[in-house]
């Protein structure tokens, strides 16, 4: 994660009368995984599977050191299961994904308009998907009074749109009507596009876990499409420090209530 929002997560914890240490944070921190009541894991928890997501210092601390934690400890992960453990994966909640879908989409907003030469003002925009992150993105674009088509594959999804008089598409058509758009935003983990020459002419921005294209494939054929990781930590650290205090004061008052 980065340094200022894990910073400011550990200030807006102490505000609230915590004793906060940290491993992996900083090079020079020592915290006791098997001292701590609560365990606070990055965003993600692990991409490599096998160790703790420590991107700003060397050190290598594996998953498995976690079971060394206190056998009643809560433990708050963030993509991941930590088997026979008291661990909450904030990753589910609607809670905490709803807030965090906000510095999201203003952060792929925000790319957006600064990468094309025209104003999102009146231009086609595809919003692919209808979860949480793409309600709250279509929301946004359609105050920017961009022509905004949604994809999605579920009945509900479909009435939801209709409801709120948004134009939608099918998911499995998206590869067909790619090219009527000047811009896409991609929020689901599924392949779309086999024949990346229809995205030739517009802008792709991927919010998704996978993605939805060879991002190599694409580069080579001068396609614009960028894949667009932890935004809220990058673009909005203050916020997204004060949306995951929020949310562990929260789960660790729920936590203390049943013990």
């Amino acid at each position: 994660m980065n340094i200022a929002k894990q910073e400011l997560e550990k200030q807006e914890l102490e505000k609230q009368g915590y004793t906060v240490s940290s491993l992996g944070l900083e090079s020079s921190d020592n915290g006791e995984i098997k001292e701590a009541d609560v365990l606070l894991l990055p965003v993600p928890t692990t991409r490599d599977g096998k160790t703790i997501f420590c991107p700003d210092t060397d050190k290598k601390i594996p998953l498995d050191a976690v079971y060394q934690a206190k056998e009643n400890a809560l433990i708050l992960s963030c993509g991941y299961s930590f088997e026979n453990t008291n661990y909450i994966d904030y990753l589910k909640l609607d809670s905490f994904c709803l807030l965090n879908a906000v510095p999201t989409a203003e952060g792929a907003i925000a790319r957006a308009i600064n990468d094309t030469p025209f104003c999102l003002w009146q231009s086609k925009v595809l919003v692919i998907g209808n979860g949480r992150v793409a309600k709250i993105l279509t929301d946004r674009l359609v105050g920017l009074k961009c022509d905004v088509t949604v994809s999605a594959r579920k009945a509900s999804d479909f009435a939801y749109l209709d409801a709120l008089d948004i134009k939608r598409i099918h998911t499995r058509d998206v590869p067909q009507a790619a090219e009527q758009f000047d811009i896409i935003f991609n929020t689901i983990d599924v392949t779309l596009f086999d024949d990346i020459s229809k995205l030739k002419d517009c802008y792709l921005y991927d919010l998704s876990t996978k993605g939805c294209i060879d991002f190599e494939a694409a580069q080579q054929h001068g396609i614009k499409a960028v894949k667009l990781p932890g935004i809220p930590g990058k673009i909005a650290p203050t916020t997204a420090g004060k949306i995951i205090a929020q949310t562990v004061n929260e789960l660790i008052g729920e936590w203390v209530c049943k013990i």
